[in-house]
């Protein structure tokens, strides 16, 4: 079975190779490189397409699906967590029958690296920004961890291979994680023990509030990777006034933010998204692929 028509409407990264896959697989294909800005711009990007190809970056509303009557599938060309987290709307897809497929742990590995680079950095003193008055190694450091999915427990194991103490809060405990001496603290006492915290949570998700900021303190780190703040932002702007503290993000964690955190003086951050690499991009590309080849073959 084919497709009549695939509709990539964003740039989703997918690889030359797996794009020649996928024109194997429909009778006709659109990639978009670009990003629409407007709804009416997204319906007519879909047309009557039987399948949509989306990145994280574009939002498909109950809307688009109820105007876009030919939409059979629907595959996210990121990481789907839950509905509540999604830029899809899983609940009128499933309304329509309409199949939402999405990939996971695909840009972790260059998550890890950015992070531990400009922490590093940030430790030593070696560019702009100094923690301490003296240069610290990462040895016996306080590391705090929020959310311990696949990515938090890839950051967790290589905190403890510098030498760090590690600690976790998430919503179940990870009894494989803790037998390798990372701790498990409820959120309230894991912000009073940390000095460098890393927040891993789905899109939407804030748990930390200007009453959490506060059980934090001054002289603290927070990393934050997520797609879109994990934090209230007026609360973080408050507590990032504070000259002891830093933050530490890379461009998807500050979202519709990122023209104004950056301007912090404390904010480290870069205008990339950290995952989003050339082997990130191939991996991603084969899950989607994967996704709609298993799709098909039930049909």
């Amino acid at each position: 079975m084919k497709f009549n028509k695939i509709v990539s409407i964003d740039n989703t990264g997918l690889i030359p190779e797996v794009k020649e896959e996928l024109r194997k697989l429909a009778n006709d294909i659109v990639f978009y490189e670009d990003f629409p800005t407007e709804k009416p711009e997204i319906i007519s990007r879909i047309g009557d397409a039987d399948c949509v190809l989306v990145s994280w970056n574009t939002a498909i509303d109950k809307e688009v699906i109820e105007a876009c009557s030919s939409i059979k599938y629907i595959g996210m060309c990121c990481s789907l967590y839950d509905e509540e987290s999604a830029n899809v709307d899983i609940k009128e897809a499933k309304n329509k029958g309409i199949t939402v497929l999405g990939v996971k742990d695909y840009g972790d590995e260059g998550v890890i690296e950015f992070i531990f680079s400009e922490l590093i950095r940030l430790l030593h003193g070696f560019e702009n920004h100094q923690w301490r008055e003296e240069a610290l190694e990462l040895t016996n450091q306080k590391l705090g961890i929020i959310g311990l999915g696949t990515l938090g427990e890839m950051l967790a194991k290589t905190a403890k291979m510098f030498g760090m103490e590690v600690y976790y809060y998430n919503r179940t405990r990870k009894v494989n994680i803790e037998k390798i001496g990372v701790e498990y603290l409820e959120l309230e006492g894991l912000l009073k023990t940390v000095d460098i915290l890393s927040t891993h949570l789905p899109r939407n998700t804030k748990l930390i509030d200007a009453d959490k900021f506060k059980l934090f303190g001054s002289g603290k780190i927070l990393i934050n990777t997520s797609l879109g703040p994990t934090f209230n932002v007026k609360a973080f702007k408050e507590w990032i006034k504070d000259e002891k503290n830093y933050a530490i993000f890379d461009k998807a964690a500050m979202e519709n933010n990122y023209n104004e955190l950056k301007k912090q003086k404390n904010v480290i951050y870069t205008d990339k998204v950290a995952g989003w690499t050339k082997q990130a991009k191939a991996r991603l590309s084969y899950k989607v692929l994967d996704n709609i080849k298993n799709y098909l073959s039930k049909k």
